[in-house]
């Protein structure tokens, strides 16, 4: 495998875990909102709508080959250790799925990260 087609699949894989996480991210915040103990839950939607914003605009910015995506993956991998962290705390099987998701993005945007230093 050439160094291209590895970044290239690097790529490919953090955009992707970018996106699973969104995903995971607005449904926990959906789940949340909709509980009978939404005002419990308020730093985990606060944290959730964060990240799913984080990993949209990395993904986007990953497609497009910017100069600046190298930054947006650590500060993405923050913001999904942030929400993970969160999540982690609750019970609710949309919590531990999203944290599951946020964890796995945050690795792979911390390798991007790296990769692009």
């Amino acid at each position: 495998m050439t160094v291209t087609q590895s970044h290239q699949s690097l790529l490919e894989t953090c955009i992707q875990n970018c996106l699973d996480c969104l995903r995971e991210c607005e449904n926990c915040a959906t789940a949340c909102l909709d509980s009978d103990m939404v005002q419990m839950m308020a730093q985990c939607i606060k944290l959730c709508r964060d990240c799913a914003d984080t990993c949209d605009i990395c993904a986007r910015f990953m497609a497009r080959n910017s100069d600046l995506h190298a930054q947006l993956c650590a500060v993405c991998a923050e913001a999904c250790d942030r929400c993970a962290a969160e999540c982690e705390k609750h019970d609710h099987e949309h919590c531990k799925k999203c944290a599951q998701a946020c964890r796995r993005c945050a690795e792979s945007c911390r390798q991007m990260a790296s990769a692009m230093a």
